[in-house]
């Protein structure tokens, strides 16, 4: 098992480019089982999430070539409706076929997703959707069972803002016959990249990134060629960094209109940040600013970005709160950030964070995606070396941010063991 090695105090500079958003490609990739023909994506990264999607796509009849950051996937010859428990268990998004599989085979059975331990994130509102667009649904041995003559357009109204739910509706309802409303729908930028790419293929689809999304269904789409969009919290944890090393990093390639609640933020600890375009520079200071910051479905501050955040405010000057409100679970990397030297008390779905003049590197380990990101930030300003154990959870979805990282001049390499 891996291991990222990182020895502090180095002050990031330098140019990194943007990978594309692995959160955008899995159900941009997944559309592709909605059409005849040949899709071509690019601008996906190189991530084990995308390799699990692609093994369960091909899995299930599609033919996929990979070259770099270019996938080519053919799911003409599509047959098997079965997504099986072994290719499944290790990334929730692969339930995202769920809503395509109906709509193209009109049955799907799906074993009950797997994932980060964040949070239970249950798949409840998928199956009411799908429920309401005319699917049978049944949970049998740790399976989703559903079928569908027909599928028929509906008004869905969903209790939480949820984005594969979102997105798992959308692409059921793309090729259902009459009306779809979906009602407090995601607005995430990823909910809008995937309406663009239907669209593309010739779907009807008005009010992506809005509450409201209506979806007039059509009998048969057509294979796209599209470039996935930036990942916004691959770049959100490179201006942290920056930030945090006291350093000045341009970002190339980013999407800052997606980034406007950790723009935000950023600029309120003191660090200067320039937008130009499509690029972002981001200048750090001596002094950083507490901040207060609370989660919320986008508009709002990510979630996906508050591990890193903390990580800031754990050497801020003072004292800052953070409140969780999307995952229940995802305060697990405090107890790593506190073997490190941070100050940090959690009560219920809130932390408060005094600022320490210094963390000290430390042997520690990623419970998850984001909270290996944030313990590699804390090595990052730490005095000594900070190992960072179970780093497979960074490989899912941040592509060599090790090797991103040393371009920045930071002393950071990865060991295998």
């Amino acid at each position: 098992m891996d291991k990222i090695i990182v020895e502090g105090g180095r002050a990031l500079t330098g140019e990194v480019n943007i990978s594309g958003a692995k959160n955008a490609a899995l159900p941009i990739l997944v559309s592709s089982l909605l059409t005849d023909g040949l899709c071509t994506f690019s601008n996906v990264p190189n991530l084990k999430d995308i390799e699990s999607i692609k093994l369960l796509l091909s899995h299930l009849g599609a033919k996929i070539e990979t070259d770099g950051d270019v996938v080519k996937i053919d799911a003409s010859n599509i047959l098997n409706h079965e997504a099986p428990y072994d290719l499944v268990r290790k990334m929730r998004a692969s339930i995202l076929v769920l809503g395509p599989l109906i709509a193209r085979l009109k049955k799907a059975r799906v074993s009950l997703p797997g994932g980060c331990a964040i949070g239970a994130r249950p798949i409840n509102l998928h199956l009411k959707g799908l429920a309401c667009l005319g699917a049978s649904i049944e949970l049998k041995h740790g399976y989703v069972e559903a079928y569908a003559k027909k599928l028929k357009g509906s008004e869905i109204y969903l209790d939480v803002a949820t984005v594969t739910g979102t997105e798992n509706i959308m692409m059921a309802a793309v090729l259902a016959k009459g009306s779809t409303v979906i009602h407090n729908a995601a607005r995430e930028p990823e909910i809008i990249a995937l309406a663009d790419v239907l669209k593309k293929m010739g779907a009807d689809i008005h009010g992506a990134g809005t509450s409201a999304i209506t979806i007039m269904g059509v009998s048969s789409l057509s294979p796209v060629s599209v470039s996935i969009i930036p990942d916004r919290i691959e770049t959100g944890t490179l201006m942290v960094a920056a930030v945090l090393t006291g350093g000045d990093v341009k970002l190339l390639g980013a999407e800052p209109d997606h980034l406007e609640a950790v723009i935000h933020k950023l600029s309120l600890t003191g660090a200067k940040i320039k937008i130009d375009g499509k690029n972002i520079r981001v200048k750090g200071i001596d002094n950083i600013a507490s901040v207060d910051v609370k989660t919320l479905p986008y508009p709002g501050f990510p979630s996906d970005m508050q591990a890193q955040f903390m990580v800031l405010m754990s050497v801020a000057g003072g004292l800052s709160l953070i409140f969780e409100t999307v995952f229940e679970n995802r305060f697990i990397h405090v107890g790593e950030l506190k073997r490190m030297g941070a100050d940090i008390t959690v009560a219920g779905n809130a932390a408060m964070v005094k600022g320490v003049k210094m963390l000290s590197g430390a042997p520690v380990m990623a419970s998850d995606l984001r909270a290996g990101a944030s313990l590699i930030l804390a090595g990052l300003v730490a005095r000594g070396k900070t190992e960072v154990n179970r780093v497979y959870h960074l490989d899912r979805g941040y592509e060599a941010l090790e090797e991103k990282f040393a371009g920045l001049g930071a002393a950071i390499k990865r060991v295998k063991e």
